[in-house]
């Protein structure tokens, strides 16, 4: 490796870290769950909520929330029978800007 190879590696994120980052990219690279943070953003809902807004059944809408929660994107606060869900993750916020700056926003 050339020393401006050397040079430019040190202050890279590693691999393992990339990869990971990956994941959860790949994560949220589905339109229903792209909608369901723009929701979390104004507030926290329950899985109905967030399956109304996507248009899609509940048990679809769970299964989305289940990949996003394994990522540590959001947070769950159980109130009674219903389970509402929230953002974890602060830098979700900025992830959302771009899309929404290039692809337009509600």
């Amino acid at each position: 490796m050339s020393t401006k190879a050397k040079t430019a590696t040190k202050k890279l994120t590693s691999l393992e870290a990339l990869g990971q980052a990956a994941e959860c990219l790949r994560t949220l690279a589905h339109p229903h769950r792209l909608r369901m943070v723009q929701m979390m953003f104004r507030g926290q809902f329950a899985v109905g909520d967030l399956a109304e807004a996507c248009e899609i059944p509940s048990h679809m809408a769970s299964e989305h929330l289940r990949l996003m929660q394994r990522c540590g994107f959001l947070t769950a606060r159980k109130q009674g029978r219903f389970v509402y869900y929230g953002i974890a993750e602060p830098h979700l916020e900025k992830i959302m800007a771009c899309i929404e700056a290039r692809f337009g926003d509600a």
